[in-house]
């Protein structure tokens, strides 16, 4: 057996659990949505089918203040356990174990009935806490116990206290949020009576054969965090207490560092994990960026944990584990740690799902159905091309894939040259192994003819978009680039560089430009550069490049970018010094630069090279001459809508395209 120990089974007591592997607490939005419960049955069974040893839900409050809004889940009656059985039924018949998060939000709650250690407002949250009185602290442990004594009713066999990320257990244990002057404030002692008291009662309610997992944040990233001493006390006392598995929570959602984005090198907090481990006889699970299984079996073969805990690798693949106990790792589909479907929509009150695995949270409403056998023709290999390519495949029809260009990946073939964004080769990787399994003829520097797809039943045009050149003077200069040309031809750019478009492709292309022959950092650099060890530490820039980016609209440069990681993005491009300029007119490109006008101003700024990121139109040639002989096609991707490049958007109307055939 290849990751045999990752594979290897693990012993809690009064249980065991079949591997070492965890997947981590995800919320998907069905927990709220009419008929959600089914839908959620059918997700946490097909990962539970495939191999997972425990799964931990999405986070369920212990009473109505703890909620994470108004309508999140709760388990405080013995009524609200109709919702929870359908989902450990569906596990258990799967044969998986599953536990239930308990988590209450505190001052992260996002509704006026909020409560926390004190009163003081959360720097993300509109709404302020109330402080919890003495009475109400007590009474909120006992309604953690009598959740957990509930889940164990329904079904659960374990619960995962939740005393990480800065939810209401962390606002307690940490001097950033706890001010109290009775015995739940003061010392790390007093600090920790509550999460200590939260895991007495509730091991006292559920007995001795439940699992307690623990979420201990190791690394809080904000200041008035705990020091190691004060978190080395708490898992101790934790272990005294009855823990069964610590889990390790990385960062506060309000910490200014990145921890599970692309940018954040695999297993970058794994040290942490195992400096715990040294003080603890429970076992420790490691998290945050482990998303391939050659990387989950050396931390367990190092000794730095006893499991790993992955949350959204299970939602771009739900046969994770299966493919790698067959010896299949290659066939994985890796997370690439986007964020763009899984947090970008649970944040924005959307069903969570996944960039890379449109099926994710929709296991039941894009199923493959049963059909006769067609012959595709799909044109255009970029993400959309790739992703009906392979559906249709799966489906068992004859497919053939037409590209122009001698490389499959189109618009991720430039994604992953990007700094940070290395993860995207992972897709190409996964894609070029399913184009070979499922038999997909793949015609490279081959431009479809209208005349050679008519002899197919089914045309599929994803043949993607094109960087559009904005109508100024001088467009044509030599020395204006698209983002394409700069990407593929970066020996073309000079030292002087100005960007055209503050949109994602212009904060992209300015930290590839910034970096050109820049080795990637190693993990040491990278965490000194986010100040995770020392927080003193000045940040390194690399730069030796003059940039500017300019946009015409008076907003700040990257506002578009994704909820939980256009803010990394925008600090990156701070990071390297680049200028930025809005609310920019354009009246010409020249040869050693291009003259523009702000606030009334014209002005000039030298430039060596011009790169254009103002956008980029479809590309519907082959679609025009279909629409001129009247025949049928689809059209996916770029080549349906150009706006702003969107691969989740592309890969999921592709999959619904082909699914449909």
């Amino acid at each position: 057996m290849k990751y045999k120990e990752l594979l290897a089974p693990l012993d809690l007591g009064h249980t065991s659990l079949k591997n070492r592997i965890i997947m981590g607490s995800m919320h998907t939005g069905l927990e709220e949505e009419r008929g959600g419960i089914a839908k959620l049955a059918k997700f946490y069974a097909e990962r539970a089918k495939a191999g997972v040893a425990l799964i931990i839900t999405g986070g369920v409050s212990p009473n109505f203040r703890g909620r994470l809004s108004f309508h999140s889940d709760q388990l405080t009656f013995p009524w609200q356990l109709r919702r929870h059985k359908p989902v450990t039924q569906a596990v258990h018949d799967a044969g998986g174990k599953i536990c239930m998060q308990l988590l209450h939000a505190g001052r992260y709650a996002y509704h006026p009935f909020n409560a926390s250690s004190t009163d003081q407002q959360a720097p993300i949250n509109p709404f302020k806490p109330k402080m919890l009185t003495t009475k109400q602290v007590q009474n909120t442990i006992k309604d953690f116990a009598k959740s957990a004594q509930l889940a164990k009713r329904a079904g659960y066999d374990g619960v995962e206290v939740m005393g990480s990320e800065g939810y209401l257990i962390n606002q307690f244990l940490c001097s950033r949020t706890n001010k109290r002057k009775d015995q739940y404030g003061g010392d790390i002692k007093s600090r920790a009576k509550f999460a200590i008291e939260i895991v007495k009662q509730i091991r006292a309610a559920v007995g001795t054969d439940f699992i307690i997992v623990f979420r201990l944040s190791l690394l809080d990233l904000v200041e008035g965090g705990n020091e190691w001493s004060e978190i080395e006390y708490l898992a101790v006392e934790l272990e005294k207490a009855g823990v069964s598995i610590i889990n390790s929570g990385i960062g506060w959602h309000e910490a200014r560092v990145p921890t599970i984005a692309t940018s954040v090198p695999r297993g970058a907090f794994v040290e942490w994990s195992e400096k715990i481990k040294q003080s603890l006889t429970i076992p420790v699970s490691a998290c945050n960026r482990i998303n391939n299984p050659q990387q989950a079996n050396d931390i367990i073969a190092s000794g730095q944990a006893d499991l790993v805990s992955m949350a959204r690798p299970f939602l771009a693949d739900p046969e994770f584990v299966l493919k790698a106990m067959e010896d299949r790792a290659d066939e994985i589909n890796t997370c690439i740690g986007c964020n763009q479907a899984c947090l970008d929509h649970v944040f924005s009150q959307k069903r969570a799902s996944c960039l890379v695995n449109p099926t994710a949270c929709y296991e039941t409403e894009l199923a493959a159905v049963a059909t006769s056998s067609k012959s595709v023709a799909v044109v255009g290999a970029g993400p959309a091309g790739l992703s009906s390519a392979v559906t249709a495949a799966k489906q068992g029809h004859k497919v053939t894939l037409f590209e122009a260009r001698d490389k499959i990946g189109g618009q991720f073939r430039l994604a992953r040259m990007i700094p940070g964004k290395e993860e995207f080769a992972e897709t190409l990787r996964y894609f070029r192994v399913q184009l070979e399994k499922h038999n997909v003829e793949v015609k490279l520097n081959h431009k479809a003819s209208m005349q050679e797809l008519k002899a197919f039943d089914k045309v599929i045009l994803a043949t993607g978009v094109v960087p559009r050149k904005p109508e100024i003077e001088g467009v044509e200069l030599a020395n204006v680039l698209t983002y394409e040309q700069a990407i593929n031809q970066p020996e073309r750019i000079g030292k002087n560089v100005a960007i055209i478009g503050g949109g994602g492709i212009g904060v992209d292309v300015a930290q590839f430009v910034a970096q050109i022959g820049v080795e990637s950092p190693s993990l040491e650099q990278w965490q000194q550069k986010w100040g995770i060890k020392d927080t003193s530490a000045a940040i390194t820039i690399h730069n030796d490049k003059k940039i500017t980016i300019l946009q015409r609209k008076s907003s700040k440069i990257g506002k578009g970018l994704g909820k939980t990681t256009g803010w990394i993005h925008r600090a990156e491009i701070k990071h390297l010094g680049v200028i930025q300029k809005t609310g920019v007119s354009y009246h010409r490109f020249t040869e050693d630069g291009l003259i523009i006008e702000i606030d009334g101003e014209q002005q000039q700024l030298k430039a060596d090279t011009i790169i254009l990121c103002a956008g980029q139109t479809s590309e519907r040639s082959l679609a025009d001459a279909f629409d001129a002989a009247g025949l049928n096609y689809e059209l996916v991707g770029g080549a349906d809508v150009a706006a702003e490049i969107d691969a989740k958007r592309a890969i999921r109307q592709a999959t619904e395209v082909a699914l449909a055939i």
